[in-house]
């Protein structure tokens, strides 16, 4: 990586780089000249060290320094972008692919301003057979992986696949736990799920893999598309319990068969290819979008979905639709093998992308725009979607705005600062002084940015005492954030404004650190607590401010202050969970360390561990059976009487 820094001065060309919080002289026509005409992606940033946009070139020579010719007319976007721009980066690559995947991957680890955003990060989940097994599992799945085991999806709705998955398991009662099963009696006794009629327990040897294996053969079928084996058999169970009068099993079975009717009446057909595609169009309203989605799987509309875009204002139509398509093809797994879109990319883009998403596939991946027919028509019905969401939502991201950049600029009027962008707040948590642990809550323009969040182990400081151990925390955190030595991370963007838990104290005690480090450029203000331990203003230049606690801003203080406890106490639970369970596991008679570290990563309590089985502690890959009894008889010992 090179980077290359700057910030305008009226009187001449030279430029001032902020970097490393000490100021370099540079020229800007020399550093122009440095740049390589290779492909790459470049990040620019602002005075604040924050990268405020993303962007990928064939050749960074000439994209970089089309920014700042004046003969070439910019957008109000772009101008403004520029006026912002203290310094960039820049990353050298191999080809063009290689700067599509890294502008993808750095957009949505930084989320800069002035790019064109996705708001959702949305996953979708899968259901998975394991086929491979002996005795096959249906279960619901985060993520597609490159094993031996069957998925579907993915679908939209993870409450549908819950549903899906409860269904098949009250009609077919095959089994989801975790165990290496032989078709012989393998473990001592059954599940809870066999006792309530929802598991054959082929554990217990109770069933055959034959017969087994024909009831995942029509879970297969069921989850391709092909209801009507489980309706049928649904259907032919609740008669024979009515003949039997046994009518409330025949209920159960007239529910189970509502459900599967409800499931196959949203597989709504939308053509007669049978192919799997994306359908793709958007709306847009001043500087926002709607992007609507349909999925399409074996010629049957699986769901669809909507997603947010910001900064589309002044963004021509087929930029917007690549910047969603990147963004979004590079979190989801699956890969269609059609795109139909309502706007025609570019054909540069369209060259590029569909590179892209064909190697993510393994196969070749199709973009159509259609003019006419079906295809035109499930277009055009995507546009109206999307449409309807953005009239509808208007208000719903008005108030969005209001409760994030709208308090953090209410916030910026009540200290006298002229703008803040990021705040950060710190908290101490500890048992009189046993586990001492500080959090680190990070906030950019009103949103918790959870990346940049930090926690610290106090080192040096053994009593309970707040104030010497916030001092080591905020020490420690911004002595990192000075260090040249180190690549670029969060503790190199230093806040706009501190925000402590607390009054004066707390406000001198970063004060003094802020000052022994030379820092200058850092507010920092108090969160003021009533009776109640609640924020009742600001302490600010050695004075309190009152809040309107009617107001947005003080709302948003009040999450800050939430979150900033839950994250500190979270922290010291784990640690006093850890060294509880950890000190008791020293003492079982030999279980060594790889062990103790097993136990510990299975179960995240002493009173999960001492509620588990033998058998399920023996399933454990580094456990035998002589291993499992130790543990099982230490927490379990035989009575005496």
């Amino acid at each position: 990586m090179h980077f290359a820094c700057w910030s305008f001065l009226a009187a001449d060309k030279r430029k001032v780089c902020p970097v490393g919080r000490e100021r370099f002289m540079f020229d800007l026509e020399e550093e122009l000249k440095k740049l390589p005409a290779k492909p790459g992606v470049y990040l620019m940033h602002d005075s604040h060290d924050a990268i405020i946009y993303v962007g990928k070139a064939v050749s960074l020579k000439n994209r970089v320094r089309q920014y700042f010719q004046s003969s070439r007319s910019k957008s109000p976007k772009i101008q403004q972008m520029v006026a912002n721009i203290a310094y960039f980066e820049y990353i050298v690559v191999d080809s063009e692919m290689e700067a599509l995947v890294l502008e993808c991957n750095l957009i949505k680890e930084h989320r800069p301003k002035y790019n064109t955003m996705l708001k959702d990060d949305k996953s979708y989940p899968y259901i998975k057979v394991t086929v491979d097994e002996i005795f096959p599992r249906v279960l619901y799945a985060h993520k597609q992986k490159k094993d031996k085991a069957k998925y579907f999806g993915p679908y939209t709705s993870g409450y549908a696949v819950k549903e899906t998955l409860e269904l098949l398991r009250k009609t077919y009662q095959y089994r989801n736990c975790s165990r290496q099963l032989t078709g012989q009696k393998d473990v001592d006794r059954p599940c809870l799920y066999h006792h309530i009629g929802q598991c054959k327990a082929p554990c217990q040897g109770n069933v055959s893999t034959e017969e087994y294996k024909k009831s995942i053969d029509e879970i297969l079928e069921f989850l391709g598309g092909n209801y009507g084996i489980l309706t049928k058999k649904l259907t032919a169970a609740m008669m024979e319990a009515s003949e039997n009068l046994e009518f409330e099993r025949a209920a159960e079975y007239r529910d189970l068969l509502n459900s599967v009717k409800k499931l196959s009446q949203q597989q709504k057909a939308s053509d007669t290819a049978g192919s799997d595609r994306d359908v793709i169009a958007f709306a847009t309203a001043e500087d926002e979008a709607v992007v609507q989605v349909f999925f399409i799987r074996d010629g049957k509309m699986l769901g669809r979905e909507h997603f947010y875009l910001t900064g589309v204002k002044n963004e021509a139509r087929a930029d917007i639709m690549a910047n969603f398509i990147k963004q979004y093809y590079a979190g989801t797994p699956y890969i269609p093998r059609e795109l139909l879109l309502g706007v025609a990319l570019s054909k540069e883009d369209e060259d590029l992308i569909s590179r892209w998403l064909s190697e993510k596939r393994g196969a070749k991946v199709k973009i159509l725009v259609p003019q006419r027919g079906d295809k035109e028509r499930i277009i055009a019905l995507a546009e109206k979607n999307a449409s309807m969401v953005l009239q509808q939502d208007v208000e719903k991201i008005k108030r969005e705005e209001a409760r994030t950049t709208g308090a953090v600029a209410q916030i910026a009027k009540w200290l006298s600062m002229p703008s803040i962008y990021r705040i950060e707040s710190y908290d101490i948590s500890n048992t009189s002084g046993f586990e001492s642990v500080g959090s680190m809550v990070v906030y950019e323009n009103g949103r918790p940015k959870k990346n940049d969040y930090r926690k610290f182990k106090i080192r040096s400081v053994t009593e309970p005492d707040d104030y010497a151990s916030m001092r080591e925390v905020l020490t420690r955190r911004f002595l990192h954030g000075m260090r040249k030595d180190e690549g670029i991370d969060s503790f190199h963007r230093f806040p706009d404004l501190i925000m402590m838990d607390g009054g004066r104290g707390q406000v001198n005690i970063c004060l003094e650190v802020l000052s022994e480090l030379g820092i200058t450029s850092v507010k920092v203000c108090g969160m003021v607590k009533n009776d109640h331990h609640r924020t009742r203003g600001l302490y600010y230049n050695n004075e309190e401010i009152p809040i309107d606690k009617d107001s947005e801003a003080f709302k948003l203080i009040t999450r800050i202050q939430d979150e900033t406890h839950r994250f500190a106490i979270e922290y010291h639970r784990a640690r006093r969970t850890a060294a509880q369970v950890h000190s008791i596991l020293d003492d079982i008679p030999g279980i060594g360390t790889v062990r103790r570290r097993a136990l510990m990563k299975r179960y995240s309590s002493l009173d999960e561990l001492k509620g588990a089985t033998q058998e399920e502690i023996e399933t454990l890959p580094e456990f035998n059976r002589r291993a499992a009894e130790q543990v099982y008889k230490f927490f379990h010992p035989p009575s005496t009487t």
